[in-house]
């Protein structure tokens, strides 16, 4: 059982601030919390519209024993106090992670230079004749500013699709703010470009790497480059001027950890920087979407990125793009990040056979 208190709070960065540490919620996890004290549900609304919530919610009985595990995990109260503290939390679960998912789904790595830019070439121990010229361009999470996720996002899908999954190790903010992340994953591309068919390559990611991928799409539009035959949006969001609803109720742990509710003042992030946030290839939801691929969104009803995710996905139906959205029940964000739960192979499993089922030599958009 969780008991949330919500209420507004000034905001002292953006959304990224709140993404970067989904790997660490793995990490850090202390299992047999405290025992929760009885409360009553209150309400009360102010005059704008702002609500101080108490609410007293149950574990529920719609996912499985292990996710009810999972999401009753006490999530550490605080953030690492520097960058380097977290990057190098980060860069820890990363490589454990990894070593993980390659006991689990064997592949092949080999680390090459793509268009300039440093990438982990991702094979699966054996590839199909009919898929053998195809690859998936993996961006990783991590909010900008640390990788969470490269490696541990591609290895699963290299293997389960059989593909080849190119994982981008694009430059970081703060050093290197938007459109750096953008430049290095369209380089990545164009070179590939060179011995693809764009009907034969997908580009996904999840979190930092989901907001990346829509932002990637928007670029190689206005580059007037063909663009991939699918996209995934794994817990993503297209809108980097303000936060979404559910930003204000979940953190990356879902209803635990520390709760910086967004203000409505604008944000402050080390991605965006000086940058217009709303800037359509920074923010895809003010972006031109019509003829963009079949495109996968997945979330999580406790995801912080739920409202960013609906709202992406909404824009692309509004576009006449066929969008599939996957809205998973109970868990915290990119909970696919943990291989063990059930709800994991189910969500590896959907975006393996989306993958599959479009990259199947469609022509370039």
């Amino acid at each position: 059982m969780a008991i949330i208190h919500l209420g507004r709070t000034k905001r002292i960065a953006g959304p990224m601030a709140l993404i970067l540490g989904a790997a660490l919620s793995l990490a850090w996890a202390q299992e047999n919390p405290p025992a929760p004290v009885p409360q009553t549900d209150t309400t009360a609304i102010d005059a704008d519209g702002t609500a101080h919530v108490t609410r007293v919610i149950p574990v529920p009985g719609t996912i499985s024993p292990e996710a009810q595990k999972a999401i009753s995990w006490r999530p550490p109260a605080h953030w690492p106090p520097t960058l380097a503290e977290q990057r190098a939390a980060t860069d820890a679960f990363r490589k454990s992670r990894s070593e993980e998912a390659r006991k689990l789904y064997p592949v092949n790595i080999e680390e090459k230079i793509l268009g300039g830019v440093r990438t982990d070439v991702i094979t699966p121990p054996s590839i199909p004749l009919e898929k053998r010229d195809r690859v998936l361009i993996n961006v990783h999470g991590g909010g900008f500013v640390t990788d969470s996720g490269s490696l541990v996002e591609g290895i699963p899908i290299a293997n389960l699709t059989q593909t080849t999954v190119v994982s981008v190790y694009y430059r970081l903010a703060p050093e290197h703010p938007f459109p750096a992340a953008v430049d290095d994953t369209v380089a990545v591309y164009k070179e590939l470009l060179k011995t693809h068919e764009p009907g034969n390559m997908g580009l996904f990611g999840t979190s930092a790497g989901a907001i990346l991928t829509a932002e990637v799409a928007v670029k190689l539009r206005q580059l007037s480059l063909p663009l991939p035959a699918a996209l995934g949006v794994l817990s993503g969001a297209g809108d980097l001027s303000q936060s979404g609803d559910s930003e204000a109720f979940y953190t990356i742990w879902g209803l635990g950890g520390e709760l910086k509710p967004p203000s409505k003042g604008p944000l402050v992030d080390p991605y965006v920087g000086t940058s217009d946030p709303q800037d359509p290839v920074l923010s895809p939801l003010y972006a031109d979407l019509k003829g963009f691929p079949p495109t996968l969104f997945v979330t999580s009803t406790r995801d912080l990125l739920l409202s960013g995710t609906t709202i992406l996905h909404r824009a692309f139906l509004h576009a006449g793009v066929d969008a599939q959205l996957v809205v998973f029940e109970a868990l915290p964000h990119a909970f696919w990040y943990d291989y063990h739960l059930p709800e994991t192979k189910e969500a590896l499993g959907l975006m393996a056979k989306f993958f599959n089922e479009q990259l199947s030599g469609r022509t370039g958009r």
